[in-house]
């Protein structure tokens, strides 16, 4: 099953209209090698099973006995990867399933495992913590990250979309001088953002200043961000953004900055609580991020106290304006 599984990644689907990112890739190969590998209790191993001998009582147990690893006698719980490959063969069964109906049961043993994530947050920076990274960052000779951790702060976007996705004819093209394109690989999607607003004044007047002088520099196209001093790109071998997270790690630390801070928390978490506590609508809010659902979108809003008094300040202003009615 996962080896004809694997066959469908680089195809388009009617719900994706994209291959899948070699990132997305390793996420399913871990999950396969981790459920085929699981030793069962007669010394097989779970990949030799035939599909038809597995069902939903068969696949909770296997959730449960994949869910902690055994580290130096203590056991660890590994929710996100066992989450991830309960997902991949969610995926493979039902996308197989359809071209050899005869082999599989009818019903998907890995479909409504009610799959609980992880309670830990990604840490998201504030705004001085923001200010403070690029300029650290400016400091020691890594200008493209600190435009970088801004483009995520600002158009809420993923490290891959930055330093990957984002192309030198996406940023102001010939045919639209006044906007920026914000791809999301991951769904496929994309939208020009506006760059100016109804006056013509620029709405990201810090980050445009960079990219102007960056898209100068890249007469012939190609990515925008590159890393500094080279031509090289951010990313490595399969797409890996290794070198961004342990740079940024360094400049975080040099900063003065909260240890557990990442490039991540920079750019779509702590971009989109900013934006959440702003006050944009939740519909503003999945515009912005072109989030798919409310669901996906939570994932990134890391609310505190000034959120919450803020909504309770808008209620009792909203309860003063009907009483004077």
């Amino acid at each position: 099953m996962f080896h004809e599984y694997r066959r469908t990644w680089k195809q388009k689907t009617a719900k994706r209209l994209q291959p899948l990112s070699p990132g997305q890739c390793r996420v399913h190969e871990t999950g396969i090698k981790m459920i085929c590998e699981y030793m069962l209790k007669d010394g097989r191993r779970l990949g030799t099973r035939r599909v038809s001998s597995i069902d939903t009582a068969f696949a909770d147990d296997l959730f449960e006995k994949l869910l902690y690893k055994d580290v130096d006698g203590a056991k660890v719980e590994r929710r996100t990867t066992v989450n991830h490959a309960m997902k991949t063969a969610r995926g493979a069964w039902n996308t197989i399933s359809r071209a050899h109906p005869h082999l599989f049961p009818a019903k998907n043993p890995f479909e409504k495992m009610g799959l609980q994530s992880t309670s830990r947050e990604t840490p998201h920076a504030n705004f001085d913590e923001l200010a403070a990274f690029r300029a650290k960052a400016i400091e020691l000779g890594y200008s493209s990250l600190a435009t970088g951790v801004l483009i995520g702060w600002e158009w809420l976007q993923r490290k891959a979309h930055i330093f990957i996705r984002f192309m030198a004819e996406h940023y102001r093209p010939e045919s639209r001088p006044n906007h920026v394109y914000v791809i999301n690989y991951k769904t496929s999607t994309g939208s020009w953002e506006p760059l100016f607003d109804k006056k013509g004044k620029p709405l990201y007047p810090l980050l445009m200043a960079e990219l102007d002088a960056i898209k100068a520099l890249r007469p012939t196209g190609g990515l925008m961000l590159r890393r500094d001093g080279s031509s090289l790109p951010w990313s490595g071998k399969g797409e890996m953004l290794t070198q961004v997270e342990r740079i940024s790690k360094k400049i975080i630390l040099a900063a003065g900055l909260r240890p557990e801070l990442t490039f991540t928390s920079f750019g779509r978490h702590g971009g989109t609580t900013e934006a959440s506590t702003s006050g944009l609508t939740e519909t503003q809010l999945m515009k912005k991020g072109q989030w798919s659902s409310t669901k996906a979108m939570a994932h990134y809003l890391h609310h505190d106290d000034e959120a919450k008094q803020d909504a309770q300040i808008k209620r009792i202003k909203r309860r003063k304006q009907a009483a004077r009615k």
